[in-house]
């Protein structure tokens, strides 16, 4: 089933992913009233009905693509934390960040994005970033390579001896702890500043825009779509205690990201202390 789909219905996702952003998200875009955005489990941390109709919109369309499949989306999850569980399931699952980068959207800054991707038994075979304000879509597919507007783009490896651009995860939603993890990345010969929408450093780490990433929390709406889109690119991944990040399970937290295996092997131990 799995690999008829994938054979079959991907530009039936792609449809989807647009029509939600076209109906649900950009109408909002720069329209938003005060009542239409709400906090979660902070001042920082920030919904919209924006947000909230397109994870409902895309929930009903990729159910109705895939039968028999369950969405794993962020709203979803805040309301009911037991729907995570459907990433150790056997049903193909669909994970999908409606808005991500909701701070920049209701800021009126165009870098955000919808993210959604496809995994089975924590695999990720397919996946979408749509950034709609941008006018970018970039998608990837286990084993076939990652496109940006159907052009396909690499990872490449960075300029020897230029210092490392990397992305970490915002202070406003780090820990103290996590911040004094991500405080070993200040040393010379990396460049490091805090992460904006996750699924577009994803996207700027595939195309060679930024060397690297470290993040500090697990949640998969974040991760799934841009880990595929830059491992498609050339790109690596690996969690401090050097196994790749899975959806599916409890990772060592942080973990690195990186345009190729010695930047990711680079950022992982500099994040461990070594």
């Amino acid at each position: 089933m799995i690999d008829e789909f994938l054979a079959h219905g991907l530009s039936d996702v792609e449809e989807a992913v647009r029509k939600a952003a076209a109906i649900e998200i950009m109408p909002r875009f720069r329209q938003l009233a005060e009542h239409e955005v709400d906090e979660k489990n902070g001042p920082h941390d920030l919904v919209t009905v924006a947000d909230r109709k397109a994870e409902e919109h895309l929930t009903a369309a990729l159910k109705r693509l895939l039968p028999g499949s369950a969405v794993v989306g962020e709203e979803a999850v805040h309301a009911d934390p037991g729907v995570y569980a459907a990433l150790r399931a056997d049903a193909p699952v669909w994970i999908v960040d409606p808005v991500d980068g909701t701070r920049q959207f209701v800021n009126g800054d165009p870098a955000f994005c919808t993210l959604v991707a496809l995994a089975v038994r924590g695999e990720i075979l397919a996946s979408w970033t749509f950034a709609p304000a941008l006018e970018e879509l970039a998608t990837a597919v286990r084993g076939q390579g990652a496109y940006v507007n159907g052009e396909r783009i690499q990872s490449g490896s960075p300029v020897p001896g230029a210092a490392l651009r990397v992305a970490i995860a915002h202070p406003l939603y780090t820990s103290d702890e996590n911040k004094r993890t991500l405080a070993r990345l200040d040393v010379p010969g990396v460049a490091a500043r805090p992460c904006g929408s996750a699924g577009l450093e994803y996207l700027k780490v595939a195309r060679g825009e930024m060397d690297g990433l470290a993040f500090t929390w697990p949640s998969a709406w974040d991760h799934a779509a841009g880990l595929l889109l830059v491992a498609e690119a050339g790109g690596t991944q690996s969690t401090v205690d050097g196994v790749p990040f899975r959806v599916d399970r409890d990772n060592a937290l942080p973990f690195a990201v990186g345009r190729d295996e010695a930047t990711t092997v680079r950022i992982r131990e500099l994040l461990r202390g070594a």
